[in-house]
């Protein structure tokens, strides 16, 4: 492990870092797609089939860059996590709440990917009652990242958090004002649902990940943190 600190990251914890990040911002712009409902924004300049196959090419791309981030968790030797950690919740030793929010939403979105492939069987009814899963992912896989993510207090993935909220909060706005006034229950309860998450995120990013000793407050066993904080120092140093 002192070996490890000394020679700095490796291209294993990086590939991680990168394609969590991608991983998030693919999932936003697909979750932001399916809010919108391409149905309901299909114009004469971007007809409907069109913004299906991006729906579905942008969702596929999560798929492969999520898969390439627990791959590469997985074989990076700086934590243990072993891959039962990536599909069954809060089993593991390294940030166990975190960690398993991310098995969480990594496990309802393969639900998602199975149930498409089998829509025809399962009928349109049952297929879009588990696509629903898709948009609780998306907040989980959210705080997964800010909870377990090494680059938190990073001012990019500040704007790239804000940015996605940002998205998701605007796609649910217009999808809300579209039809209305009718469902208005049901709109009452998505507009509070994301606006309370939104608020959330305000008030815990403070006191919890940009909190300077967020990583032993997470869970990372104690035996890792003297080694972190030298590979973080080794990182920043390599910039």
């Amino acid at each position: 492990m002192s070996a490890l600190a000394a020679s700095g990251p490796s291209a294993y914890w990086y590939l991680t870092r990168g394609s969590g990040a991608v991983s998030m911002l693919l999932l936003t712009l697909a979750v932001a797609l399916g809010v919108l409902d391409v149905r309901r924004v299909s114009t004469e300049q971007w007809p409907r089939f069109v913004l299906d196959a991006l729906h579905r090419n942008v969702s596929l791309l999560a798929v492969a860059f999520l898969a390439l981030h627990v791959i590469t968790s997985v074989l990076d030797s700086f934590a243990s996590i072993p891959l039962a950690d990536a599909f069954i919740p809060f089993i593991g030793s390294y940030r166990p709440l975190w960690l398993g929010l991310g098995a969480v939403a990594l496990d309802l979105l393969l639900a998602v990917t199975v149930t498409s492939l089998l829509r025809q069987r399962l009928g349109y009814r049952g297929w879009r009652a588990i696509h629903w899963l898709a948009y609780a992912s998306w907040p989980v896989a959210l705080l997964h990242g800010l909870g377990t993510g090494s680059d938190v207090r990073q001012a990019w993935m500040l704007l790239l958090t804000v940015g996605c909220v940002l998205v998701v909060l605007a796609a649910v706005l217009v999808r809300l004002i579209g039809g209305w006034p009718s469902h208005r229950r049901l709109r009452a309860w998505a507009l509070a649902g994301t606006g309370g998450f939104s608020l959330f995120l305000v008030a815990w990013l403070p006191i919890g990940p940009l909190q300077s000793n967020w990583a032993r407050r997470a869970g990372t066993p104690s035996s890792l943190l003297a080694p972190a904080s030298a590979s973080s120092s080794n990182a920043q140093a390599a910039r």
